[in-house]
C-alpha cells in the first residue's frame, strides 16, 4: 500500500476530471472545424457537460454559433459580428463539406451588405439588425465572405 503524501491529493482527485475533459475534447478532433476557428472562443456548452455525464455525441465549435437552444447538426453554424471595422471572430477560413447547409448570420453597427462571393449570396445589413443567408454548400472550392461598402473581409468558406 502507497501512502500518498497530503499535498499530491487535491491533484490526484482532481486528476479524473482532466482526463474526462481531454478524451472528450479529443473526440471532437475529427469534426470539419477549420483551423481559423481556433482563435476564436471555444464553447463552454462542449466542455462542461462531458465532465458530469457519460461522454457526448461530438458537437460543433460554438465559435460558429452564438444562439440558444440545440443546433441541427446537419446545419454549419456561422456568425460574426462587425463593430467599430473589427470583425469577432477575427477572419480565418471554415471548412464545410460539399452536400452541407450553411447558415452565415451577420450582425454589423452600420449599414452594408455582406456577400459570398462564388455561390453570390448577398445580405442586407442594417445596424444592430442579424442577417442571414443559408444555402446548400454544392461548389467545391475557397469562397470569400465580405462587405461590399466597408470592404471588410469576414473569413473564407472553404468546402470540400
Amino acid at each position: 500500500m502507497t501512502i500518498v503524501p497530503a499535498r499530491l491529493r487535491p491533484l490526484l482527485a482532481a486528476l479524473p476530471l482532466g482526463v474526462a475533459l481531454l478524451m472528450a475534447t479529443s473526440a471532437c478532433a475529427g469534426s470539419d472545424a477549420a483551423p481559423a476557428q481556433s482563435a476564436a472562443p471555444v464553447s463552454a456548452e462542449s466542455a462542461a457537460p462531458a465532465a458530469e455525464s457519460a461522454p457526448a455525441a461530438p458537437s460543433e465549435p460554438a465559435a460558429d454559433a452564438a444562439t440558444a437552444g440545440p443546433a441541427d447538426p446537419a446545419v454549419k453554424e456561422i456568425t460574426v459580428t462587425i463593430a467599430g471595422r473589427k470583425v469577432t471572430p477575427p477572419p480565418g477560413r471554415i471548412e464545410v463539406a460539399k452536400g452541407q447547409t450553411v447558415r452565415i448570420t451577420v450582425t454589423g453597427d452600420a449599414a452594408d451588405e455582406a456577400h459570398l462571393h462564388g455561390y453570390d449570396k448577398e445580405a442586407e445589413l442594417k445596424p444592430g439588425v442579424p442577417a442571414s443567408i443559408e444555402f446548400v454548400a454544392d461548389q467545391t472550392g475557397l469562397f470569400e465572405m465580405e462587405t461590399h461598402e466597408s470592404g471588410l473581409q469576414l473569413f473564407q468558406l472553404v468546402v470540400r
